[in-house]
C-alpha cells in the first residue's frame, strides 16, 4: 500500500494540472504536504448574528434575504448586494465579480456570509465576504465546530482548501502517517500520536476546548509544535555536521605566540575578563583538525573586532589566511582600516576587496591573494565570488551573520586549502540574540557571549520627544556643537524604497542647514559612491564636520568617539534591535552620552511599549527579549528574507518553552539519519536542501 508522500494531489476530486500547479507554489505535492499544509488560526463560524446588532470592526456570520443587486459605478465598479434579516440591512460589496455571482445574488435568494464589518456608503458593508446561496441549516449548538484556516497563495481559495484537506484526512485510515518519534516519548509529554493530532488541527470536533485551539496551546497543536521545532533543530545540526565531516587545519604555533604578544603590547587598553574568556574559547575551537563554527555575540562596542583580530592572528602565525566578511561595504571598510592599523606594524599584510574595487586593481588583489602574498583579506561577500582564489584559506571571520543565510555558511566549505579543508568559521554579531532564539536559530554554532562593556564607558541617557518638539531639538544639536561634540541625525522612512530614504536624509539635511548655518553639516546615505561615503565619514571622524545626517546605514559598527549626541526620527518605525545599534553610536568616548528618539504622534500601544523599553534599559538582551516578544523572531533576526524560521504552526514566543526540551531530543534523533531526513522533509519540504547547496 502506498505511503501518503506517495499520492500525488492530482488522486483528489476537482485537482487537474492547474490547481496542482497553484498548490506546488503552496510546498504542496502529495497527500502529505497537503496534511501538514496546517491552519494558522481559526474563525468562530458557530452562531448567526443579528444584522441589527453588528458594530464596526466585528467579525462574524449573518445570515438574510437578498432585497436588492447592483451594479455600482463609483471609483472603481462594484456588485453592490443588499441583504435584510428580521433586525436590520448590510451591504455585501464585492470588486471582482462576474455574471454568474451577479445572477446568483438575485433578490429573494436566502445567503449566509462570514467577514468584517466595515463603514460604507450605505451603512454597514462587508466587503468580498465568504458567502453560500440557500445554505444548510446552522448545526444544533452541540455539534458546530470550529472552522479552520489557512496559509493561501494566488489563485484558490478558503473554502477549496478546506475541501481538500477533507477529502485528504479520509486516506488516513487507509494511509496512516508515519510516525518518527518514539512512543516513549509522546507518553513522557502527553501527546497524542501523529494521525490523531494531524485529523484534529484539520477538523476539530464540536466538544473541543475553543480556548486552547484558538491560542494554539491544544495538545494536538503542540504535538506538531514540537515535531517541527525538531525539525528545524535537526536541519541546522545536519548544516553543523556536513561541514564538520572536512577536516579543517589545526592552526597552533609551538610556544608562547609573538604575534598575539606585540598585538595586545600596542593595544591601548586591557581586554576585559569577557573578552579574554572568548578570545580562548575561540583559541580552543582554532587548534582543533574540524572546522571550528562559533557564534561571538556581544552588545555594541563590547570589543568584538579585537577578539577577531586575535582570531586572525593566530591564523596567519600558524602560516595561513583569513578572510572578514562584512556586510556593507562601508562596514568592511572600517574593518580594513582598523586592521590595517593594527596588523601592518607588524609585518602581517592586509588587503580590501568589494564590489567596488574593479580591473587592473582587482586583478592586482586576486593575483595577491591567490599567490598567497596577503595574509587578511576584508570586503563584502564579494569575497566569495568564483574568482577569487585563496592560496591557504583557513579561517573565515562573517560579521553580522544574520545578513547572510545558512547557504553561505555552506558554500565557505569550498573556498578552504587544496577545496580538501575547511575553512574555520568565526561569526560575530552585535545584536543580541535572545537565549532561546540563539539556541534555535543557530543550532549549528558553538556561541560566546562578551557581556561586559570596556571600563570608562558611561551610560547612554535616552529621551523620548514628539516632533512638535523638533525647534527646542534642533537648538540642543546646536549646543552640543557649539561646545566641540558632534551629533548624528538619523532619517528613517517607512517607503521601502532606498530612493525616497536618501531623498528625506537629503531634505532633512537641507533644512537643518537653512537652521543651523554656523555648522558644518554632512550626508551619508545608501546611494552615495563608496568613495563619497568613505570621504563623509572620514572628515566626521577627524572633526571637520559637525553634524552628519544619515539613513540607517550608520547603524553597524560605525565609530566616532567624540560623537555624543544622536537624534533618531521616527523610532517607531523601526525594531528594538536596530534601535539599540543606532543608540550604540554615540557613548564610545568619555563623556555622558544622549539619544533622542522624535517620534510622530500618536503612538500605537506597541511603539509605546518599544520605545519605554529603550529607555529602562542599556542592556542589548533585555531589548532583544522585548524585541522578540513584541515583534517576532523573523523580524528580530532579521531573516524573514533567507527563510530561516518561517514555522508552519510553532510561534517562538508562545512555544519556547520547547527549544530547551527540542535541544535535548535532537541528538538522540540524529543517530538516526533516515529519520532526520524524514522529519525534515516533512517539514521544510524543498526550502531547503542543505546536501545541494
Amino acid at each position: 500500500m502506498p505511503a501518503l508522500e506517495e499520492l500525488d494531489v492530482t488522486v483528489l476530486k476537482g485537482v487537474g494540472e492547474s490547481l496542482a500547479a497553484t498548490l506546488t507554489k503552496l510546498g504542496i505535492h502529495n497527500l502529505q504536504d497537503l496534511l501538514f499544509h496546517l491552519p494558522h488560526r481559526y474563525e468562530d463560524r458557530t452562531r448567526v448574528i443579528p444584522i441589527g446588532s453588528l458594530r464596526v470592526g466585528d467579525v462574524g456570520v449573518v445570515e438574510g434575504e437578498v432585497v436588492k443587486t447592483d451594479v455600482v459605478m463609483g471609483r472603481r465598479r462594484s456588485l453592490q448586494v443588499t441583504l435584510r434579516d428580521s433586525s436590520g440591512f448590510l451591504v455585501l460589496r464585492f470588486f471582482h465579480f462576474s455574471a454568474a455571482q451577479k445572477s446568483q445574488l438575485s433578490e429573494g435568494r436566502q445567503v449566509r456570509c462570514y467577514g468584517e464589518v466595515r463603514p460604507g456608503r450605505a451603512g454597514f458593508e462587508l466587503y468580498h465576504p465568504e458567502y453560500q446561496v440557500d445554505p444548510p441549516a446552522m448545526p444544533p449548538p452541540g455539534e458546530a465546530t470550529l472552522t479552520p484556516i489557512y496559509p493561501l497563495t494566488e489563485g484558490i481559495q478558503q473554502p477549496r482548501v478546506r475541501s481538500l484537506c477533507r477529502q485528504a484526512l479520509a486516506y488516513l485510515a487507509r494511509h496512516p502517517i508515519r510516525e518518527w518519534l518514539p512512543a516513549g516519548l509522546l507518553a513522557d509529554y502527553q501527546l497524542p500520536g501523529i494521525n490523531d493530532a494531524v485529523a484534529l488541527v484539520h477538523a476539530p470536533p464540536a466538544d473541543a476546548p475553543v480556548h486552547l485551539l484558538m491560542s494554539g496551546r491544544h495538545p494536538a497543536q503542540q504535538r506538531l509544535v514540537m515535531e517541527e521545532l525538531l525539525a528545524h533543530q535537526l536541519s541546522l545540526l545536519k548544516v553543523r555536521q556536513q561541514i564538520q565531516q572536512r577536516a579543517a587545519l589545526p592552526l597552533l604555533t609551538p610556544g608562547p605566540n609573538s604575534l598575539v604578544s606585540a598585538f595586545l603590547e600596542q593595544l591601548p587598553f586591557q581586554l576585559t575578563q569577557a573578552q579574554h574568556r572568548v578570545v580562548q574559547d575561540v583559541r580552543q575551537d582554532l587548534s582543533q583538525p574540524v572546522p571550528m563554527l562559533r557564534l561571538v555575540q556581544g552588545d555594541v562596542g563590547s570589543g568584538k573586532t579585537v577578539v577577531a583580530a586575535l582570531a586572525a592572528l593566530q591564523a596567519v602565525s600558524a602560516g595561513a589566511q583569513v578572510a572578514l566578511m562584512a556586510p556593507t561595504e562601508i562596514l568592511a571598510e572600517q574593518h580594513y582600516h582598523n586592521f590595517q592599523a593594527w596588523l601592518e606594524p607588524l609585518g602581517v599584510r592586509v588587503a580590501w576587496l568589494a564590489g567596488k574595487v574593479k580591473g587592473k586593481a582587482r586583478e592586482a588583489v586576486l593575483a595577491q591573494i591567490a599567490a598567497g602574498d596577503v595574509a587578511v583579506v576584508i570586503g563584502t561577500h564579494a569575497l566569495f565570488q568564483a574568482d577569487v582564489g585563496f592560496e591557504r584559506l583557513a579561517l573565515v571571520i562573517v560579521d553580522e551573520q544574520h545578513r547572510f543565510g545558512v547557504h553561505q555558511r555552506l558554500a565557505l566549505r569550498e573556498k578552504g586549502v587544496d577545496g580538501q579543508f575547511a575553512p574555520h568559521q568565526l561569526i560575530m554579531t552585535a545584536t543580541p540574540i535572545p537565549r532561546t532564539l540563539a539556541m534555535s536559530a543557530y543550532a549549528d554554532l558553538d556561541t560566546s557571549v562578551i557581556d561586559e562593556l570596556p571600563p570608562g564607558r558611561k551610560p547612554i541617557e535616552t529621551i523620548v520627544l514628539p516632533d512638535s518638539r523638533r525647534e527646542d531639538i534642533v537648538q540642543r544639536v546646536r549646543e552640543a556643537c557649539r561646545q566641540g561634540k558632534q551629533a548624528y541625525w538619523v532619517c528613517t522612512l517607512i517607503e521601502e524604497s532606498e530612493a525616497l530614504q536618501c531623498q528625506a536624509a537629503e531634505v532633512t539635511a537641507t533644512e537643518l542647514q537653512v537652521q543651523l548655518p554656523d555648522l558644518n553639516i554632512g550626508l551619508v546615505h545608501g546611494r552615495l559612491k563608496a568613495t563619497e561615503k568613505a570621504a563623509v565619514m572620514a572628515a566626521f571622524k577627524d572633526g571637520t564636520l559637525d553634524l552628519l545626517v544619515a539613513t540607517t546605514v550608520i547603524e553597524v559598527g560605525v565609530d566616532v568617539p567624540n560623537a555624543s549626541l544622536i537624534i533618531i526620527e521616527n523610532p517607531e518605525r523601526l525594531g528594538l534591535a536596530q534601535l539599540h545599534q543606532l543608540r550604540g553610536r554615540v557613548g564610545r568616548g568619555h563623556q555622558a552620552s544622549y539619544c533622542v528618539l522624535m517620534y510622530h504622534p500618536p503612538l500605537s500601544q506597541n511603539g509605546k511599549a518599544r520605545l519605554q523599553a529603550l529607555r529602562e534599559s542599556q542592556d542589548g538582551f533585555y531589548i532583544a527579549e522585548k524585541d522578540l516578544e513584541i515583534r517576532g523572531p523573523g523580524e528580530v533576526l532579521g531573516t524573514r528574507q533567507t527563510g530561516l524560521m518561517q514555522f508552519r504552526l510553532a510561534d517562538f514566543e508562545r512555544d519556547k518553552g520547547w527549544i530547551e526540551d527540542v535541544r535535548e531530543i535532537a541528538p538522540r534523533v540524529m543517530s538516526e539519519p533516515r529519520v532526520v531526513e524524514a522529519l525534515i522533509r516533512r517539514w521544510l519540504g524543498e526550502r531547503i536542501r542543505y546536501g545541494e547547496v
